[in-house]
């Protein structure tokens, strides 16, 4: 990669909740979280923030990843790809808290990371106190924990805003249309739930990724501290490291749901349909199918214009009966 790659454009008042999502592309809000108590807990010192965390801890468990210390903390594979690089655990807060503790005190410390904790399940304490306004109160916060982990470069079908409470995080954003220079696992068998890119984005010279440095060069970069935020859109790929001894965040996902009532939430459904239907056709039948979804679905152009607008069924607004039919008609496919 030549040169440093692009800052992640950044804002101190955060926009309103329809241009943020509107914008379709990432930013960092600093600051957003600044007058957070979790915050001024880290601002004093980690072993402050872990205190005040543990005395809020309702004792509940959480999954927790523990990665040995020749991994360097990044989550990944197994040498053989039939497993992964870690110990999958279920701890409470404070027990997690506890471990981290005693890693910080080794100069070559394993890995650890509480993952994807509902904020409601195991500190419900915090929730009054750590409210973004913005959102609506039904979307539940969750809580990440841990030392010098890294997540490799993945997606989400959902809106994000990812807080920074405690340490440092640096995150590497990179387009949608990356994709193939990635070099993405399995889609049905993934660390974390989510693909994940297995090319080291610190090993750019990597033989086995050639296309890696295509992707760096496209990357957007940014390191939050505590109080900052960033939105990130759905589809756009973002490795997430820990830079610290303790780091926390909060996230929050939500996926807006249309008029019509329908959520892309069903989306993801729909790429693993399409692996399953259209897979094993032939070069020229791919070709077709793709044509009538750039046509249908993907296009930039009117494709039912030349149709009554009262007779364009499932291509114009659905009502509530027409998607209950569509959904049935789906079925008979499944």
């Amino acid at each position: 990669m030549s040169g440093a790659p692009a800052a992640i454009e950044e804002c101190r008042e955060l926009p309103a909740l329809a241009a943020l999502v509107g914008r379709a592309r990432p930013l960092v809000i600093r600051g957003l979280c600044r007058d957070w108590p979790m915050v001024a807990w880290a601002r004093q010192s980690d072993d402050t923030f872990a205190r005040e965390l543990a005395r809020r801890d309702n004792g509940s468990e959480v999954d927790a990843l523990l990665l040995p210390p020749g991994e360097r903390g990044v989550i990944g594979y197994n040498a053989t790809f039939d497993g992964f690089n870690y110990t999958h655990h279920r701890v409470s807060i404070g027990q997690g808290l506890q471990r981290l503790a005693q890693y910080s005190r080794q100069p070559d410390a394993p890995g650890l990371a509480m993952q994807s904790a509902l904020i409601s399940a195991c500190l419900p304490g915090l929730l009054d106190e750590h409210a973004l306004p913005l959102l609506d109160p039904g979307i539940q916060p969750r809580i990440w924990i841990g030392n010098r982990v890294t997540t490799p470069a993945h997606f989400d079908a959902y809106h994000n805003i990812a807080c920074v409470v405690c340490g440092t995080r640096r995150f590497t954003l990179f387009p949608s249309e990356q994709l193939p220079n990635l070099y993405v696992g399995p889609l049905d068998f993934a660390p974390t739930g989510a693909a994940i890119g297995v090319a080291r984005l610190d090993r750019p010279d990597d033989l086995r990724y050639p296309r890696l440095r295509q992707a760096l060069a496209a990357a957007q970069v940014a390191e939050l501290h505590p109080g900052d935020a960033i939105y990130i859109p759905p589809m756009w790929w973002h490795h997430v490291e820990s830079l610290e001894r303790l780091n926390a965040l909060v996230n929050y996902w939500w996926m807006p749901v249309t008029e019509e009532g329908r959520s892309s939430d069903l989306a993801l459904g729909a790429l693993f349909h399409c692996i399953l239907g259209f897979g094993a056709l032939t070069p020229a039948e791919k070709a077709g199918w793709k044509n009538l979804l750039d046509h249908y679905v993907f296009g930039d152009g009117d494709a039912t214009a030349h149709i009554p607008a009262e007779r364009r069924g499932m291509l114009g607004p659905l009502t509530s009966a027409q998607l209950e039919q569509l959904r049935q008609r789906i079925r008979r496919y499944l």
